[in-house]
């Protein structure tokens, strides 16, 4: 049992148990010393010893994030993604709060402040990476933190309301401006989207050895899912890819090489060129998915396909 008194203004919070030095800190307040002692005696109970917090007290959630995308996040597959929300976050001045001071309160409110700039689906994401960290930094970094804070908290709802497709001349006007950019192969890019289906890290990452020309197929090993698929090519998207691959170096194994953000850049121009608005190229998946359900006749293919996204 802890031990609280008042001493010299302050109040002392003191726990002992057997087999362990004792702990003692002052505090403030009344509570803050209880809340203290409450939260020592139960990493003792779970780990049969009271650990050296003194650690938390200087090291801030910052620095975890910092470590966090200088080890874990280039081993992922979306480590590009990863990465740039970890910029992010560490400019927040939530990565200023001590690993002893962050609390339940300080991530509700990040979440809630987040909500007022930026989608929900964004804030959930930042919110995972967060939790994450803080379970990485408990499990292997053997950081003494009595708790993971972030699954204390609510997550927002994320609604997949967007539904954007092509409309009207969209589609012949996109690959039209394409014959107006420097990149040679950004149509048929467009028409691999739109017949496809594939998502943007799948095509950028297509080789020329995963197209089987007389099944007419892409194998593609690895998606976000974390499983292979086979994806059958339409006519059109075939003949386009055959007509770029008599066209492009002989020594480039990579259909399409560019960056992703070589290829938002360019998506962007290509928009301001041919006058469309508020059209993502995540919109040509789908369209895509959406064509080939209708052609199949399997409506709810399209949303369980769009659903693997969010």
């Amino acid at each position: 049992m802890a031990t609280i008194r008042k001493l010299r203004g302050r109040w002392q919070a003191q726990v002992r148990r057997r087999g362990m030095k004792p702990r003692c800190k002052s505090f403030d307040s009344k509570q803050e010393a209880e809340k203290w002692a409450r939260d020592l005696e139960a990493q003792v109970d779970r780990f049969g010893a009271a650990p050296d917090t003194k650690i938390l007290e200087s090291t801030t959630l910052g620095q975890l994030l910092e470590r966090y995308q200088r080890e874990i996040s280039p081993t992922k597959r979306g480590s590009v993604q990863e990465i740039q929300r970890i910029d992010v976050l560490r400019r927040h001045h939530l990565a200023y709060r001590t690993l002893i001071g962050l609390s339940q309160q300080d991530i509700a409110s990040f979440r809630d402040e987040r909500l007022q700039s930026v989608a929900p689906s964004t804030t959930v994401r930042e919110l995972a990476i967060l939790s994450h960290v803080l379970e990485v930094a408990i499990r292997d970094w053997g950081l003494p933190l009595a708790k993971n804070v972030v699954k204390l908290v609510r997550r927002p709802v994320i609604r997949n309301e967007r539904s954007r497709r092509l409309s009207g001349d969209e589609e012949q006007r996109l690959l039209d401006g394409c014959d107006g950019g420097q990149i040679p192969y950004l149509k048929t890019l467009l028409i691999l989207a739109i017949e496809t289906g594939m998502r943007r890290g799948e095509i950028l990452g297509l080789r020329w050895s995963d197209i089987s020309h007389n099944r007419r197929v892409i194998t593609l090993t690895l998606t976000k899912n974390g499983s292979g698929r086979e994806v059958p090519l339409s006519q059109r998207a075939f003949d386009a890819l055959m007509d770029w691959k008599e066209r492009a170096p002989a020594d480039q194994s990579t259909v399409f090489p560019m960056t992703p953000g070589a290829l938002e850049q360019a998506w962007r121009r290509l928009l301001i060129r041919v006058g469309i608005k508020q059209l993502r190229f995540h919109d040509l998946r789908h369209e895509g998915v959406s064509r080939i359900s209708i052609s199949a006749g399997e409506e709810d293919a399209d949303a369980e396909l769009v659903a693997q996204d969010a």
